[in-house]
């Protein structure tokens, strides 16, 4: 197996009440992960920059690790 470091914003939305995740973006550097959702923070009820390990002959995700955080969040294996 092949991991390479991967930087994600995952926002959040309230669904019937409850949390979802709403689509994933990708950003280049854990700067731009922070800036992204900074940018996005007022947009969602939460908003999240992870750090993942990713296999790149699978495409799972593991270790994430926050970058940082605005408002209402989930934890990431369970979104």
């Amino acid at each position: 197996m092949s991991f390479s470091e991967k930087f994600i914003v995952l926002p959040f939305q309230k669904v019937r009440g409850n949390l979802a995740p709403a689509e994933m973006r990708q950003a280049s550097s854990p700067a731009a992960a922070e800036r992204i959702a900074s940018s996005m923070a007022s947009r969602f009820v939460g908003v999240a920059a992870y750090s993942v390990m990713v296999d790149l002959e699978s495409g799972d995700m593991s270790s994430p690790r926050v970058l940082c955080q605005f408002g209402e969040t989930a934890d990431l294996a369970a979104a």
